[in-house]
């Protein structure tokens, strides 16, 4: 079995007064991880993570496993919404991630373009989805800028990217999502539980959670990583995907990180040992 990993780190948002500054050691922190479990692991880092590299990634780590193998993806970065252009989602929104040319090329990756890309696997691969970001938040409210040394969340606001004519739009259909109660996607819609994928996020879909870039013992990194990061080593070797989560949900809330990390998988995926 051959095993294949994807880290991607975005610290810097030309254009929106948005930057982080843990993502780029989360992506080192997965790779090292990964690495010593027996991946192959390619990074995208800061400007090499535009939208046209980040598809292109997915493609080539996705594309070079056979039945049997399996590939985990990290992204470390802002989420964001973007309008829905299939008509798949009720509210009227897509969730995405947010590439390094986000503002200036105009373009997030969606949870659409995501499942199409995992959709082009060959049978038999496994696909792990490991997101240190928020997919949820307000569509016409900014995030307020954090005193230095606090933790900032991972949401980009539509307004500090997306152009005027669509932001209007997005602004209407995230105020008919709050009306009628219908916040965040099912993260099912990115991957296939189905098929043997799992996704495992540092927040739960909503209005009022988010993944928090945090500076720990004097180093930036993503809360949801370090905890994440820090619960495999605590665990023994075989210890499943399950065991995994349980050991991270007990670190996480806190009461600097008010954050709820979630697992998507089927029964049988959470079983499994982790990683392999």
């Amino acid at each position: 079995m051959n095993k294949l990993a994807l880290c991607i780190g975005i610290n810097n948002y030309p254009g929106t007064d948005m930057d982080l500054g843990g993502c780029v050691n989360d992506a080192g922190d997965w790779g090292r991880v990964l690495a010593m479990r027996g991946f192959k692991v390619d990074k995208l880092i800061d400007a090499q993570g535009t939208k046209q590299a980040m598809v292109a990634g997915f493609r080539k780590v996705i594309a070079s496993a056979a039945s049997g193998d399996l590939v985990v993806i990290t992204f470390s970065g802002h989420g964001t919404y973007e309008l829905d252009l299939n008509g798949d989602e009720l509210k009227g929104l897509d969730q995405a991630l947010c590439p390094y040319d986000l503002q200036t090329a105009g373009q997030a990756l969606t949870d659409d373009e995501i499942h199409a890309l995992f959709k082009a696997r060959q049978p038999g691969v496994r696909i792990v989805l490991i997101s240190d970001s928020c997919h949820s938040g307000s569509v016409n409210r900014a995030v307020r800028a954090a005193a230095p040394g606090a933790p900032r969340k991972r949401f980009m606001p539509l307004q500090k990217w997306m152009p005027a004519a669509r932001l209007q739009k997005a602004n209407a259909a995230g105020s008919a999502m709050r009306t009628s109660g219908a916040l965040g996607m099912s993260a099912s819609a990115t991957t296939g539980p189905d098929l043997g994928d799992l996704l495992l996020s540092g927040c739960e879909d909503g209005e009022t959670d988010f993944s928090y870039d945090a500076t720990i013992s004097g180093r930036p990194n993503g809360a949801f990583t370090f905890y994440a990061l820090k619960a495999i080593e605590s665990l023994p070797a075989d210890a499943s995907y399950a065991a995994w989560h349980a050991e991270i949900i007990g670190t996480l809330p806190t009461v600097e990180y008010p954050q709820h990390p979630q697992i998507v998988a089927s029964a049988k995926v959470k079983k499994r040992p982790l990683l392999t």
